[in-house]
């Protein structure tokens, strides 16, 4: 037989047997009689033997229903209980969170304040994966992802956390040789260090109130596919660097990085978190991602808006 097995007949199958009744199995299901009725015919014309004997008064068991119901029984159990499991899952603050995040923004600023999440929820078991390159939700299997970008269109929803300013940075040692740019056009004189996947590429973009958006290639020295490998180099005095307001706001505060080029603006770009496309999510990922908002809003490098919006961009 190649056909999938009709795991819904057998499982009302196993309840008439075990009610006696089609009108409170149906009842007991939630289903109307008539639905009832056909799936047991549905069964009995699927595998060509009667299941019951029917009567004005009562139905029991024929020997072939009789020999089947021990296991569909089982079939009705074993979906009542992954229903239930799953059920109690979602709901409960329990279970796996499969998150996926950035690399410095997971181990600089996600990770400290996983400790406070754990001791809240200790039930939550936190599998996390770490990468710059965007992982696909679905097809990994990832509850939620935290990404620092502008996000176009797609099918997942967002819930933008805060803005994240990319900020024009170099050590004082490096300013005090080589002066500070006033114009983006003078960065072809400077020497840079490069954060090999940002989305601007090569060429620096810088925004005015006045004087509009500036677009300037610098010569690197050094490119890195993760921009917390920049640090050293750029503490050093080896160069510029374009980084996320998180990489670098102690530093600034503390003086050992200086930002740079007055008046001209790097990009904004926005923390946020998204989630598959469902439309409902289990209780664990709504705490993680309250606990997310609450912790990121309040930090010193964060640009809060007004509103952070929860973003539902249509399918794709």
């Amino acid at each position: 037989m190649n056909k999938l097995p009709d795991l819904e007949a057998w499982a009302i199958f196993a309840k008439v047997a075990e009610t006696g009744s089609f009108a409170r199995t149906a009842t007991e299901l939630a289903l109307s009689q008539a639905t009832v009725s056909k799936a047991i015919s549905r069964l009995e014309g699927r595998i060509k033997t009667s299941l019951f004997h029917r009567t004005s008064r009562r139905i029991t068991l024929t020997d072939a229903g009789a020999g089947a119901l021990e296991r569909a029984s089982r079939i009705l159990q074993e979906g009542e209980a992954v229903e239930a499991d799953i059920t109690d899952r979602s709901a409960s603050l329990r279970g796996q969170l499969r998150i996926a995040a950035p690399m410095s923004f997971g181990i600089t600023r996600l990770a400290p304040v996983l400790p406070r999440f754990m001791q809240m929820y200790p039930d939550v078991e936190l599998h996390l994966q770490f990468a710059d390159e965007q992982e696909d939700l679905v097809r990994d299997r990832f509850d939620l992802a935290l990404r620092i970008a502008n996000l176009g269109d797609s099918s997942l929803i967002a819930r933008r956390l805060c803005q994240v300013p990319i900020l024009l940075v170099g050590a004082p040692e490096y300013f005090k040789r080589h002066g500070h740019p006033s114009h983006p056009s003078e960065l072809a004189q400077h020497k840079g260090l490069q954060y090999s996947l940002a989305h601007y590429g090569k060429t620096w973009r810088f925004r005015h109130a006045e004087h509009g958006e500036y677009t300037q290639a610098i010569p690197f020295q050094l490119q890195v596919n993760n921009a917390e490998a920049l640090q050293p180099a750029l503490l050093a005095g080896m160069g510029l660097a374009l980084q996320p307001s998180f990489l670098v706001w102690q530093e600034l505060s503390d003086g050992r990085l200086q930002t740079t080029l007055p008046g001209w603006e790097a990009d904004v770009l926005s923390l946020s978190i998204v989630t598959p496309p469902s439309r409902t999510r289990p209780a664990r990922v709504q705490a993680f991602m309250d606990y997310a908002a609450q912790e990121f809003q309040s930090k010193p490098w964060a640009r809060v808006e007004e509103e952070c919006a929860v973003l539902e961009p249509p399918s794709q």
